[in-house]
């Protein structure tokens, strides 16, 4: 183990949990609901994006009025309907997830932060329903920041926040299962595992060069393995 903190960004749909698209259910209700639109996610697409950016483009896409009042309209609309979807809807904790939290949340000088494009309610309310949100503090949103890469550059500031220390993002690793995730941990110099279990086969992702690739998170020991592996600055400097 290293001696400074190791920080492990984890991405949340697709990556620790499945919600058989709730989030995208309950969007679809606050829209229809709330502001009357027919089919409101024709041609519009939501793996790996920020809520804020989907927004952005729905807001665009529809003409909707734009401001400060009706986008926390929408996000109001959005939040009171998921709980009822993730219940309806069959969702999972995905395969070896449970196991990974437990087994990192035992080891000295790992801290486990989130790094997801969910607004920050929603992220705590799709916790909450598979019982892992324990495992967190802290960590970057995607309530203001339609890019991804901006919410990496949050995740790393909030949890030096909450540390109270300096972190650089040479000391984490990312755990996600898109491109985006791989490419919004490079814009804060973070290692990335990238793993298959969201929309992205291993083949689609293996492209975008993540450090560490898995099929799922089933194997504990080997992904702990790759996650605690020293970074080759780490191993330059000793």
């Amino acid at each position: 183990m290293p001696a400074t903190d190791r920080v492990l960004f984890f991405d949340i749909d697709g990556t620790m949990l499945s919600t058989g698209g709730a989030g995208q259910r309950a969007m679809e209700l606050a829209l229809t609901e709330e502001f009357q639109l027919d089919f409101p996610f024709e041609g519009v697409l939501t793996a790996g994006r920020t809520d804020r950016g989907i927004a952005d483009e729905i807001f665009q896409k529809y003409s909707l009025t734009d401001t400060i009042d009706e986008r926390n309209r929408f996000m109001r609309s959005y939040l009171e309907r998921l709980p009822q979807c993730l219940h309806d809807l069959p969702g999972e904790l995905l395969p070896g997830v449970r196991p990974l939290l437990e087994s990192l949340a035992r080891i000295e000088h790992v801290v486990l932060s989130l790094l997801t494009g969910n607004y920050a309610e929603g992220a705590w309310i799709k916790l909450r329903h598979f019982q892992i949100d324990h495992f967190f503090q802290t960590g970057g949103f995607g309530d203001h920041h339609p890019l991804r890469d901006d919410v990496a550059r949050l995740a790393l500031q909030m949890t030096s926040r909450h540390l109270q220390k300096p972190l650089h993002g040479r000391q984490s690793i990312v755990i996600g299962d898109t491109p985006a995730d791989i490419r919004c941990a490079r814009a804060i110099e973070a290692r990335v595992l990238a793993v298959a279990t969201g929309t992205y086969t291993s083949r689609e992702l293996e492209p975008h060069a993540p450090d560490h690739l898995f099929e799922d998170l089933r194997s504990t020991s080997e992904v702990v393995q790759a996650l605690l592996s020293p970074h080759p600055v780490e191993e330059s400097t000793e």
